[in-house]
């Protein structure tokens, strides 16, 4: 097994996760595999991300399921989209599976991960 490369708890304090609530799903106009996601993050507002779910989600399905989002990551344009942030989700080997992180029970929106 490879070593793992580890990082300070400092660093880790950096990461802004929150609980979010997806409004709206969209297919993206340039690319096959992704959506276009509007996401309630409570007191941070609403944000548009980007996302590769397609393939793994049919749209009305994502639509007011809780998640996870990487809130401080730097914006990326993506296939000529500005996407503010990045759901979090677990991904097989593979990649043949693809399940979005949710908390286990309802919870505020913009609520913290630690």
């Amino acid at each position: 097994m490879p070593e793992e490369e580890t990082i300070k708890f400092d660093e880790w304090q950096k990461l802004d996760l929150r609980v979010g609530k997806i409004l709206s799903v969209e297919p993206h106009p340039n690319a096959d595999k992704l959506y276009l996601l509007e996401v309630d993050l409570g007191p941070l507002g609403k944000r548009k991300l980007v996302a590769g779910l397609k393939q793994h989600y049919d749209s009305k399905k994502l639509i007011g399921k809780l998640c996870v989002v990487f809130t401080n990551l730097e914006h990326a344009t993506i296939r000529g989209i500005k996407s503010e942030g990045m759901i979090l989700a677990a991904v097989n080997e593979g990649k043949s599976k693809v399940f979005i992180i949710k908390p286990e029970k309802e919870i505020e929106l913009g609520s913290k991960i630690h």
